[in-house]
């Protein structure tokens, strides 16, 4: 009889175990942050694994960009993809429609609380391929204008508020230039001359405060926005001719540029935030500094932005599982309602109670530049768009050399412009 009652306990003990193993779901993920954001976001993956004892993410970070994409679509196709990822809104278009993506259904959504009410609309229906949602957003970022406030000081373009002035317009933003030159700044203005990622942000935002669309019925810059596109390319590509901007410089290198005291001011991503805070808090930036929106050079504010999002891998031959698609949808909404501790990487929560909170409204150098939101202008909804897309390949292509007066202009623009038209058609 004892025998038996050992042998029952025994079992019922490894039954336990058993079912204990089996509760624990394992979520892999997969991300390209690699920055200052990126140490963010392993902050959070490791606190989400301690509050959630039933739930393990195995995250990798991968290399951001055309690696990255590639190996998401590559995996997907053999049903070796992970169980979550983050992706650029951007080019939900362009996944889709290589079958990389897997729906998230309402009912899914339901089910784990995510509700389109928490997003604004623009960004929820962004998510959107045909009205089917395929990714959760996760935040708005965008670029801005850093600034050395004790050189622009020094020039008269600091007002008392600590924000720059003069700078809107074309032609006083060109005189700061131009004065910040001659009171003998190394570099007026630093960007990434080098990539074409980081130009297309620049010249998209500009085509916005003119409202040139850059894709319209199927039509690459039509019409008169064909010489309006030149005429912008030509007053980026003055910046580096007048020699207030460098040549060919890569991305490293034009963040030193900055973080070095040598330029005034600086366009990159709100994802370098981190970057400069924790310089200036550790003592090593040496100067005070600030961000704002971009300057309106034209005719009204608009800036170019994009959204990380949260996406469902679509694993041919492996369909998720519901218990496990419970446990990666429980990991995006937590992710979302933690989402104010992400604005410290220098984003925008796109889960609107983190972003009405007094606590964001609160926090620099976001507040200054959250009003960019509002008149964000988002890359075209197109399978040639977004982030590591033919878009992407043209800017390296043709609008980098143009920026450096390699190119012409009309050329680049018109080069771009064909190329692009015959991937439509």
């Amino acid at each position: 009889m004892r025998g038996l009652m050992t042998k029952a306990l025994a079992t019922a003990a490894l039954l336990a175990l058993t079912m204990g193993a089996q509760a624990k779901e394992t979520v892999v993920w997969w991300d390209f942050l690699g920055g200052g954001d990126g140490v963010r976001m392993k902050a959070l993956l490791e606190k989400f694994n301690k509050e959630n004892p039933d739930i393990e993410i195995q995250a990798t970070t991968l290399e951001w960009g055309v690696p990255f994409y590639t190996k998401v679509q590559t995996s997907a196709a053999v049903g070796e993809g992970p169980d979550i990822m983050t992706y650029h809104l951007s080019r939900l278009p362009l996944g889709v429609s290589t079958g990389t993506l897997r729906e998230i259904t309402p009912d899914e959504l339901k089910a784990a609380g995510i509700d389109a009410k928490n997003f604004t609309p623009a960004n929820w229906e962004a998510a959107q391929v045909d009205g089917k949602q395929y990714a959760v957003p996760f935040d708005i970022h965008s670029v801005v204008l850093y600034y050395n406030k004790d050189l622009l000081k020094k020039s008269g373009l600091l007002g008392d508020d600590g924000l720059p002035k003069g700078l809107d317009g074309v032609e006083n933003f060109n005189a700061a230039l131009k004065k910040l030159k001659a009171d003998g700044v190394e570099v007026p203005l630093s960007t990434h001359t080098a990539a074409g990622d980081s130009q297309w942000r620049i010249f998209y935002s500009l085509l916005g405060q003119q409202d040139v669309p850059f894709l319209k019925d199927g039509k690459v810059l039509d019409g008169g926005d064909e010489q309006k596109a030149v005429d912008t390319l030509k007053e980026m590509a003055s910046w580096v001719a007048d020699g207030y901007t460098p040549a060919n410089v890569e991305y490293p290198a034009s963040i030193a540029l900055f973080t070095s005291g040598k330029a005034a001011m600086h366009i990159n991503g709100v994802w370098e935030v981190p970057t400069f805070t924790d310089l200036a808090k550790n003592g090593k930036l040496g100067f005070e500094w600030g961000a704002v929106r971009i300057p309106v050079l034209y005719n009204h504010p608009a800036t170019w932005a994009d959204s990380h999002s949260f996406a469902v891998p679509n694993n041919k031959g492996k369909e998720i599982s519901p218990e496990k698609l419970k446990a990666v949808l429980t990991v995006v909404d937590w992710m979302n309602k933690n989402s104010l501790f992400w604005a410290t990487a220098g984003h925008l929560p796109a889960y609107l109670p983190a972003r009405d909170s007094e606590e964001f409204k609160t926090m620099q150098p976001n507040a200054t530049y959250a009003v960019l939101a509002d008149t964000a202008v988002f890359d075209p909804s197109s399978t040639i768009a977004g982030v590591a897309s033919p878009i992407y390949e043209g800017m390296q292509n043709y609008f980098v050399p143009a920026v450096n007066g390699q190119l012409d202009p009309e050329e680049a623009v018109k080069s771009l412009k064909d190329e692009l038209q015959g991937l439509i058609e």
